[in-house]
């Protein structure tokens, strides 16, 4: 590992191959950053902190193989990191959900470049259900607030014995998005504190039902 290249990890664990990748994706990324919006431009300048490491969490939360859907994958935050995560496995898969030509173009070849394990849907969120129908875990990151999100994650968690655990990334405001979920939804919640942002957290939602009034 060069420590020039890659800033100190927050005591997240991956092996050399890993960081190896994610030096590989972050030189891919700055380079299309060049051309296209792939994240905001005020947080290009800690593309480590801001976006590597705070999506690289998310599979040191649930680090079994799985079938991940991820939702508006954009820049690739969490979707890519995650599919370079399950290489290393060698099991698993990831659904990058991004209705953009250009950014779905460069999360095709960040995949194939980097060998991660996953695909890319050209496709907008609510066409998903069809063509991915089943999956162990669904993530997104800057998308939506909590109760859009849980929308989008219906089709999937709502299911007849589904089993589906879905992963938000939310900044500090992310219990007014709570409470107002809470007023359409049940569903059992655990907040993961985050290790990258203060006062943000990963929330971590399963067992979801829609309240009948």
């Amino acid at each position: 590992m060069q420590a020039s290249l890659v800033p100190a990890l927050n005591g997240l664990r991956v092996s050399r191959e890993t960081v190896e990748k994610l030096e590989h994706f972050a030189s891919l990324f700055q380079k299309w950053a060049r051309s296209i919006n792939l994240v905001a431009p005020s947080t290009l300048g800690d593309l480590w902190q801001r976006h590597i490491l705070d999506s690289l969490q998310l599979y040191q939360l649930s680090p079994a193989p799985k079938t991940w859907v991820d939702l508006g994958s954009g820049g690739g935050f969490p979707g890519v990191i995650t599919a370079i995560c399950l290489s290393e496995a060698e099991n698993g898969w990831v659904h990058l959900v991004e209705s953009n030509n250009k950014k779905a173009a460069f999360l095709r070849v960040a995949l194939r470049e980097i060998g991660a394990r996953g695909s890319v849907h050209p496709i907008r969120i609510e066409a998903a259900p069809a063509e991915i129908p089943n999956c162990d875990a669904i993530s997104a990151r800057a998308l939506a607030d909590l109760s859009q999100l849980l929308d989008h994650c219906a089709p999937w968690m709502l299911m007849e014995d589904s089993k589906t655990v879905a992963f938000f990334h939310k900044g500090r405001d992310y219990q007014q998005e709570v409470d107002k979920a809470v007023s359409r939804f049940q569903f059992d919640l655990i907040k993961h504190a985050s290790v990258v942002e203060p006062d943000s957290v990963v929330l971590e939602i399963a067992n979801l039902s829609r309240r009948t009034k």
